[in-house]
């Protein structure tokens, strides 16, 4: 496409060294950085050989296959990072929230953006699997930041008449104040032994958690694995 094509060319010309650019290129590089620079009727003609300039130069620029390959890799690094921001809007968590009331277990779910997903565990001290389930919630919460995790004792939410022992540990998915899913007893969904990846299948096999972040990557000027 024209757009990845104009892209691709000034990315090649900002890589280059400055200080080796003749004139010209450095007038290139100038132009393609103002790309709604207007000509009047008197500039068409400086326009039209501006045009054949530029594109003679930057033939120029992409003959040498050698530099030309590794400066490609860079620019594939540059796309993929500007896809992970542009996919990674949005607050960032990373940790298993302690709630301390009700209050705060109605702001955790009424007060976040509606594209955020709250998961939340109730739980009890001594109940079979919740500190189970509580230590694998801290590994996802590392591993799926976006996603806002968060844990309250079922004799804080207010409501603990609701939350017997028998149905715990219960885990609530919301997203934009609504209920998604309701996990009652939920450690009887694996084995008397169970990790991360256990709930993380789990959750997924519901449609529960967005796909895994992006690895960081280099600045372009190490000799990285390329990302194919």
């Amino acid at each position: 496409p024209k757009g990845v094509i104009n892209d691709w060319r000034k990315f090649k010309l900002e890589s280059e060294d400055r200080d080796s650019l003749s004139s010209s290129k450095k007038e290139i590089l100038r132009q393609m950085s103002s790309p709604h620079r207007s000509f009047s009727k008197d500039d068409k003609d400086t326009r039209e050989r501006f045009c054949r300039k530029m594109s003679m130069q930057e033939y120029e620029l992409i003959q040498d296959e050698q530099e030309d390959e590794s400066c490609l890799q860079k620019y594939r690094k540059r796309c993929m990072q500007d896809m992970h921001q542009r996919l990674s809007f949005g607050p960032k968590y990373g940790y298993l929230c302690e709630l301390q009331s009700g209050e705060q277990f109605l702001e955790a779910i009424e007060k976040e953006r509606k594209t955020t997903t709250v998961i939340v565990h109730i739980y009890e001290d001594g109940i079979k699997g919740c500190d189970a389930l509580n230590n694998s919630l801290t590994c996802l919460a590392a591993e799926y930041a976006t996603v806002k995790f968060c844990k309250i004792k079922a004799s804080d939410t207010g409501a603990g008449d609701r939350f017997s022992n028998e149905v715990l540990p219960t885990l609530l998915v919301y997203k934009g104040g609504e209920l998604l899913s309701n996990f009652i007893s939920i450690s009887e969904q694996f084995n008397e032994e169970f990790f991360a990846v256990d709930v993380e299948s789990f959750l997924n096999e519901y449609g529960l958690l967005p796909e895994r972040e992006l690895p960081v990557l280099g600045n372009g000027n190490t000799d990285e694995q390329d990302v194919e």
